[in-house]
């Protein structure tokens, strides 16, 4: 019986332990890709909601990508709309690999992470619900046309941390 008691409390630490690790995170998705394609015509989709705009966050962009990746950066669209039909487009470009061909992105198998500043120091001006939608932009040098499908990236995702 007291084995069993030690054994939940135990087991009580490490779930509050656990949910205690991410403290800056006010919101953070993911969507996985089909076949680790993302197609031009697939935007990404992240509703959110804010209440807090006192506060100030920082944005990031996780693109988690394979070695069937071909490129060594990335450019994506994004447009982020505001509560009152206000839309920020942007297009942004990142490097995925270095000069020899090394993914920047964390990981220890054939996934690598890449959590991507989108907007550093950022302030929301009013509450209420958000939408941010992102795709991919690439292109081939020399090409008008952008390309239908981008091989190599597995799963997009959108997260906000308060900055500390």
């Amino acid at each position: 019986m007291r084995r069993r008691r030690i054994n939940r409390a135990c087991f009580l630490l490490l779930f509050i332990a656990l949910g205690s690790c991410d403290r800056n995170r006010a919101f953070d998705q993911y969507h996985s890709l089909k076949e680790n394609n993302w197609r031009k015509d697939q935007a990404q989709l992240f509703e959110f909601q804010i209440q807090d705009t006192l506060s100030y966050y920082n944005l990031f962009i996780n693109i988690r990508n394979t070695n069937e990746f071909q490129f060594n950066n990335i450019f994506i669209r994004t447009e982020l709309e505001y509560p009152n039909g206000f839309i920020r487009a942007d297009t942004l470009e990142y490097q995925m690999a270095d000069i020899y061909g090394r993914w920047l992105g964390k990981g220890y198998t054939d996934i690598k992470e890449n959590k991507l500043y989108y907007k550093e120091n950022f302030q929301f001006r009013k509450p209420g619900n958000y939408l941010l939608k992102i795709e991919q932009a690439m292109r081939r040098r020399n090409e008008l046309q952008g390309l239908k499908d981008l091989k190599g990236i597995s799963d997009v995702g959108f997260r906000i941390e308060f900055k500390n």
